[in-house]
């Protein structure tokens, strides 16, 4: 996932690390206080040297040895008090220094279809990492620009959610309303759910809502049957709102731990279709409403989830095709831009091929090895 775009900040990385570099080569040497210690003359050991149990005299300032009898160090010479210098290099950067390196980092990311207030808000963490501290010379260049990039992406990912422990604590069923465009792949990630949450031991029931697409019903069927889940169904053409109420009646009668409901496909500027999803949402209760796109519409998947959530609400994001999606804009940018978490990421055509978000699993994509 998102080649392109790890070819890029690898680049990107490497030029922020010359720069440091070069800055580390100018920076001037330090002085730090000096250091007094006793050596021994046949010893070249510093203060690691002098046995534990020779104690300095507290008023004389004599050594004391094992015998209780008292030594001058200049008479005997035995010691020798040592002054050493002790010297290390630290550095400061300023905005002069990483000035064309923030600059291609900037447009690799707008290039990459990273929303324009996500990369501001990306730079805008770099420099403050990286800009006007004091540094020791004590990491490398490439560790420093790494670390500063983990921290500005896992900031604007934000945490995700646990959806697990959200069904596990919550009553039940909890019920979860699945919307956005049509041909994102809304019901087969659906089915993807569906089958994630059989494997972490959750009864599930389908609400096919879909009722005006034609095929929708017999599509989320044929998933359904495939995984041994439970779906309920009306005529086509028939009330989505009546169809998804009836699979909540049926969950509660039955114990079973989580409704999921598909819903037609729409555009945020169709105002009747969302004045429909709006009636869905008063009658279904949602406990959790996910807005499904596809990670390849880059800022456009993200524009539209920003309607939804306007309009509609949104608990959570998940994204289809991110298998297929080189640049990796709308994943970076789509949970900090509406202000809620990726829930899950589409990486295949296969039920297993869903992965529950988390801000290491895209940083480590993208940062590679070095993450």
């Amino acid at each position: 996932m998102f080649e392109g775009l790890k070819n890029k900040l690898k680049g990107v990385r490497s030029r922020f690390g010359a720069s440091i570099e070069e800055h580390i080569e100018e920076s001037p040497v330090v002085s730090l206080p000096s250091q007094e210690i006793y050596a021994g003359e046949e010893s070249s050991h510093q203060a690691e040297s002098i046995p534990e149990d020779h104690q300095v005299g507290e008023l004389s300032g004599k050594r004391i040895p094992p015998s209780g009898k008292e030594t001058n160090p200049q008479k005997d010479g035995f010691f020798t008090k040592v002054k050493t210098l002790v010297t290390e290099r630290e550095f400061i950067l300023s905005e002069k220094d990483l000035e064309e390196p923030l600059f291609e980092l900037e447009m690799i990311l707008l290039e990459s279809d990273v929303a324009l207030s996500v990369t501001d808000a990306i730079i805008a963490h770099m420099r403050q990492s990286l800009i006007g501290n004091h540094r020791k010379i004590r990491q490398s260049p490439d560790e420093i620009v790494t670390a500063a990039l983990k921290n500005a992406l896992r900031e604007v990912l934000g945490e995700g959610l646990d959806l697990v422990g959200f069904i596990r604590s919550h009553e039940k069923p909890v019920k979860i309303l699945f919307t956005g465009v049509n041909g994102t792949g809304k019901t087969t990630s659906i089915a993807k759910v569906g089958a994630f949450l059989r494997k972490e031991g959750f009864s599930v029931v389908i609400g096919a809502g879909d009722t005006y697409r034609a095929g929708a019903t017999e599509q989320i069927r044929v998933h359904a049957e495939r995984l041994g889940i439970r779906l309920i169904h009306h005529q086509e053409g028939a009330d989505p709102s009546a169809v998804l109420f009836d699979a909540v009646e049926y969950a509660q009668a039955h114990g079973v731990d989580v409704v999921l409901a598909d819903t037609a496909g729409r555009f945020h500027n169709r105002a009747n279709l969302m004045s429909q999803l709006e009636k869905i949402r008063r009658i279904f209760k949602p406990d959790l409403i996910f807005y499904v796109d596809e990670a390849t519409a880059g800022n456009d998947a993200v524009v539209r989830a920003a309607e939804f959530e306007k309009t509609i609400g949104a608990d959570g994001v998940m994204l289809t095709k991110v298998d297929m999606d080189k640049k990796g804009g709308s994943a970076i940018s789509i949970a900090h831009t509406i202000g809620k978490p990726l829930v899950f990421l589409g990486v295949g055509q296969e039920y297993e091929d869903i992965v529950h978000f988390t801000p290491d699993l895209i940083i480590n994509e993208i940062l590679g090895d070095d993450a």
